[in-house]
């Protein structure tokens, strides 16, 4: 049964089943989700042997493909505008470059070789990259064991880092994932400060929205708002009604458009437990991929896989 969720112009159809996977596969979680010009779906899992499931729209498989590259830490996903995929592996330190059909083009860091933590050397655990679509730098939020953000440009040369642990502006605790606006604004999603923090491309800081929930998943859409997945509570809060285990939806000066999701958390439709990723189609769809046998599968007895990923279907 599918259940209706949202508000004002920010309505959808939660459905309780989407993706179809193929004969004795599961996605184990999903820690990100992104879609591409064409609206087909790209789910990083932490499946090891099909760490990128490919679908379409409607949830029909197509293809998966990384198996031998990528560690059971698999953390963020991208896709740049000549449809090429960014992955972010905090668990072997690297951003990896790949074409729509599983091709690997470019690896930043050396797989299995982190920097020293709190160097502000990338990378130690990185959690996410994305392209400015003014200047074509590549922005990647470095992320468990560092707290900075790094600029590279397209041939991978390492042009600039900022940022440093602390609760001051142009500080994090755990910057998590990024979005980049046209005119080159960075919003990134600092999670446990509970906040987005905006910058310019020179690392240079704009301003903080600190209205939102351990801000994990973070996506600009193509209606010009940025659509937050906010994670669950703090041990011992961990299962409190309304921390997190939802989504918002901002505009770009930070204003709250919409908030929704069931204050318990759960598995079922119209509910979430840990959402990690972020992606929103052409339709206005969304697809939240989430965390949700880390968080809580594994210390169920006896530990079990979780739902991780859900769509929500966009009502007129």
């Amino acid at each position: 049964m599918t259940v209706e969720l949202g508000e004002g112009d920010f309505r959808y159809e939660a459905l309780p089943e989407w993706e179809q996977l193929p004969d004795g596969v599961t996605l184990v979680e999903v820690p990100g989700v992104a879609v591409d010009a064409n609206d087909t779906v790209f789910v990083l899992s932490r499946n090891t042997e099909h760490p990128v499931m490919v679908f379409e729209a409607d949830g029909s498989f197509l293809r998966s493909w990384g198996a031998g590259t990528f560690s059971a830490r698999t953390h963020g996903i991208w896709i740049g505008p000549e449809g090429d995929v960014f992955c972010a592996d905090d668990g072997t330190h690297t951003i990896t470059r790949w074409t729509p059909e599983g091709e690997l083009e470019q690896t930043l860091g050396v797989p299995n070789e982190p920097a020293a933590a709190w160097s502000g050397q990338p990378f130690n655990r990185p959690t996410h990259a994305a392209i400015s679509p003014r200047s074509g730098d590549l922005f990647v939020t470095d992320g468990y064991g560092n707290s900075c953000v790094h600029r590279f440009s397209p041939d991978g040369k390492h042009l600039l880092t900022w940022g440093e642990p602390g609760i001051d502006e142009g500080q994090f605790i755990r910057p998590h994932n990024l979005a980049i606006d046209d005119e080159g604004l960075i919003y990134v999603a600092d999670r446990e400060c509970h906040r987005v923090q905006v910058f310019d491309e020179e690392g240079h800081f704009v301003t903080m929205w600190s209205n939102i929930h351990r801000p994990d998943g973070l996506t600009l859409a193509a209606d010009g708002n940025i659509y937050i997945g906010e994670l669950n509570g703090f041990p011992g809060v961990d299962t409190a009604p309304g921390l997190g285990h939802r989504v918002s939806v901002l505009n770009r000066d930070g204003e709250l458009l919409a908030r929704f999701g069931h204050p318990e958390e759960g598995e079922g439709a119209g509910h979430f437990i840990a959402p990690h990723g972020i992606a929103v189609d052409s339709r206005g769809d969304i697809y939240v991929g989430e965390v949700s046998t880390t968080i809580r599968g594994r210390g169920l007895d006896p530990p079990r896989e979780m739902k991780s990923l859900k769509k929500l279907r966009r009502l007129p």
